[in-house]
């Protein structure tokens, strides 16, 4: 399903979409494409089980002042939360990223180990967050993990910040308008061209691509908030 861009959705409309994605996925009604650009060729590999926090909210009044640049059919406040990881990192170093990380015995599955681990990448308050259910999983072997995709509604935000730079330098919360805006959108190619991935352009030297920038266009897609783009315009991936 694709937006047409002509309708408003409110922040709650914003969170009454995001509900019905999960509950579609619930009844194995949401499919997207598997991720083989960033299989690496060669023999399969034991999937670590993995979650991360797909958590959308409201802006603060400061930040939600300056109007969106580009797409104005979501609400002008309606945000995501994103991180950028340590570039020292084995795994993605650099990418922008959802805050989330390996599900743990102790975890009673990827809800609590994407809220967990969100609180412990960013220092969000777990209690302000309502997770509204899970994607289906998706198969990342590049880092040899199996990846729950955790859509959260931000009931009550808290201050954010990266807690150990180590593993993560940078954490924000992107206005989804922009994220919207045709002339963010692009694709990225990997594997010697042989494939493309979508891609969001937030600047310069902020590319948001890979897995993440996957869930993101499956979740816009889904709830009917993408807007034509040029599917053909290709930027580099950030090295």
């Amino acid at each position: 399903m694709t937006g047409t861009g002509d309708v408003t959705h409110a922040p709650g409309g914003a969170r009454a979409d995001l509900v019905a994605l999960c509950e579609r996925s619930a009844r194995g009604e949401v499919h997207g494409p598997s991720l083989p650009a960033l299989v690496p060729d060669g023999p399969a590999t034991v999937a670590r089980p993995a979650a991360v926090l797909v958590l959308f909210g409201v802006l603060d009044a400061a930040l939600a002042a300056a109007p969106p640049i580009g797409a104005t059919h979501v609400a002008s406040d309606l945000d995501v939360l994103l991180q950028r990881r340590a570039g020292t990192l084995r795994s993605h170093p650099g990418q922008i990223s959802f805050p989330g990380g390996r599900i743990e015995p102790e975890d009673a599955g990827p809800e609590a180990a994407a809220l967990r681990e969100a609180a412990e990448e960013t220092g969000l308050d777990p209690t302000g967050v309502e997770v509204l259910g899970t994607l289906p999983p998706v198969a990342v072997a590049v880092s040899r993990h199996v990846v729950t995709p955790v859509p959260a509604w931000w009931t009550r935000p808290s201050t954010v910040a990266a807690v150990d730079h180590a593993e993560t330098v940078d954490v924000f919360r992107v206005p989804v308008a922009d994220l919207l805006d045709p002339a963010r959108r692009a694709s990225v190619s990997v594997r010697d061209g042989r494939v493309r991935v979508p891609a969001f352009v937030l600047d310069d030297d902020v590319v948001v691509w890979g897995f993440t920038a996957w869930v993101l266009d499956l979740v816009f897609d889904q709830v009917g908030w993408t807007l034509a783009w040029d599917r053909d315009r290709l930027v580099e991936r950030p090295r």
